[in-house]
């Protein structure tokens, strides 16, 4: 979607970060396989590299669940 928004088409984008066009595909997919480093090369032409840092920036429930996790270890 973030790509339709700023009106770059797939051509574009293949060109602009010189990753493969099945890689590509993936990544548009959101497949895990793919590595972080072709990911941020596309948030980087997106615009959206800054917003990397908001993925994992508070995990509110993990750590609640971790919490509980040790206290029942220590019991």
């Amino acid at each position: 979607m973030a790509m339709k928004r700023r009106g770059i088409s797939q051509d574009m984008m293949y060109k602009r970060t010189g990753i493969s066009k099945p890689t590509l595909r993936k990544i548009t997919k959101g497949d895990p396989s793919v590595s972080i480093g072709h990911y941020v090369n596309v948030l980087a032409v997106l615009g959206l590299l800054e917003d990397l840092g908001n993925v994992a920036l508070d995990d509110e429930l993990g750590r609640k669940l971790q919490d509980i996790e040790l206290l029942k270890r220590k019991r």
